[in-house]
């Protein structure tokens, strides 16, 4: 029988080193634990942690990771902790917090979001309805916008941040037996294995460029937009500020373009005012528009292009893209993880290195998707449903079993 939110005792507050040492030594005990963060970052570039919310057999706990003097390393020898399972929800923005918070990422990890697409329930599934879907309940959403810095909170705030790890206790015990008595709990696994390295969440300062999606060939362009843009990734962290307030991407395209070597050059620049120009930033700046300038040609990036690839059938992608839908729905998993775009495109003339090619992707569609370029099998519609026919040698389709 699946337990429900009310099963569980009221929420605590937790806001001493003492509570959290023993919450977390208790916890670690447990087979899995649940757990959820508040955060706020608005005017930083880290999060700033206000609540972390954990929930075990017994206790469910609201830590107040504001509270003067609390010693979070408990915390995180329970995310070390190789025999309980961390179950999040869309964990990625809960991993980066521990990531910087404890330099290092938890250990045995479960994101429901990302088993509830291998298990049917669509593409990036939201909490509420996942919550909806498994256990019939309703989420109250009207703390949701809540300014979790500030304090005190109010015994409704604490409530609704608790809710969302008893919920998900509930929804974690139910997607594992579903994944499991379907034999597709590999399948989640491998989808988990990006949050299990630290480049998921501290990309190369010197790869963002490519973001901004300069539409130039120009590569000292693009060496200059490469050094600029890592310029502002370091200021930003250093500052601890979001790095649109550093100065915006669109200013760093117009500087890419027009190469100010001077503070007069740079503070014509749209978006960057005298004072900036003038200032520490603004010395920086013209520094890494100067090493851009400076680089061997042979150093420089090359743009992204994709003229170097056969242009495929947009027909023969368009037959790709029914087939995988049709196989997603016979699967019942969610297409978005089966196979993108440009998985497509690869399949479509032909190349073999394609991650929809590999492990339990080509088995639920790999393997059809290379029989329909070759032209061994057709797609067609019987009795309102789309169905795979193998094509015979002289040509007559046959109903493939």
């Amino acid at each position: 029988m699946r337990p429900k939110a009310s099963d569980f005792p009221s929420p605590v507050i937790v806001t001493s080193s003492e509570e959290v040492a023993r919450l977390c030594n208790k916890l670690k005990q447990e087979p899995f634990v649940t757990i959820d963060t508040e955060f706020v970052r608005e005017k930083t570039y880290w999060p700033e942690l206000c609540l972390v919310q954990l929930a075990g057999a017994e206790d469910v706990a609201v830590i107040d990771t504001l509270a003067p003097g609390i010693d979070l390393a408990p915390l995180g020898e329970l995310l070390d902790e190789p025999g309980c399972i961390k179950v999040f929800h869309a964990a990625r923005q809960d991993l980066e917090i521990f990531l910087h918070i404890f330099n290092r990422l938890p250990q045995s990890l479960f994101d429901t979001q990302m088993a509830a697409m291998v298990a049917g329930f669509g593409d990036q599934v939201g909490y509420d309805s996942l919550v909806g879907a498994i256990t019939g309940q309703a989420i109250d959403k009207a703390h949701r916008f809540s300014d979790w810095s500030a304090r005190p909170l109010t015994k409704a705030q604490i409530a609704y941040a608790a809710a969302d790890v008893t919920h998900l206790r509930t929804v974690y015990l139910a997607l594992r037996k579903q994944l499991e008595d379907e034999g597709r709990l590999r399948w989640a696994d491998a989808e988990q294995a990006v949050l299990t390295s630290e480049e998921t969440f501290r990309p190369d300062p010197r790869r963002l460029w490519e973001k901004l999606k300069a539409r130039t060939n120009n590569r000292r362009m693009l060496g200059i937009l490469r050094e600029i843009v890592a310029w502002r990734e370091q200021e930003a962290q250093n500052a601890d500020i979001p790095r649109q307030r550093v100065i915006r991407d669109e200013s760093l395209l117009e500087i890419a373009a027009i190469k100010p070597n001077s503070i007069e050059g740079l503070a014509r620049v749209r978006g960057v005012t005298r004072g900036f120009a003038e200032g520490k930033m603004g010395q920086g700046l013209l520094e890494a528009v100067r090493i851009g300038e400076s680089l061997p040609d042979a150093d420089l990036p090359k743009p992204p292009s994709k003229s170097d690839r056969i242009r495929p059938s947009a027909a023969l992608v368009a037959l790709l893209r029914v087939l995988q839908t049709a196989k997603c729905e016979q699967h019942k998993v969610a297409p978005r993880l089966v196979a993108s775009s440009d998985d497509l495109d690869r399949i479509a003339v032909g190349e073999t290195e394609v991650e929809a090619l590999k492990g339990w992707r080509r088995e639920v569609f790999g393997l059809d998707a290379q029989a329909l370029v070759r032209g061994e099998i057709a797609l067609a519609v019987v009795k309102g449903c789309v169905e795979l026919q193998r094509v015979a040698p002289e040509g007559e389709p046959v109903e493939v079993e």
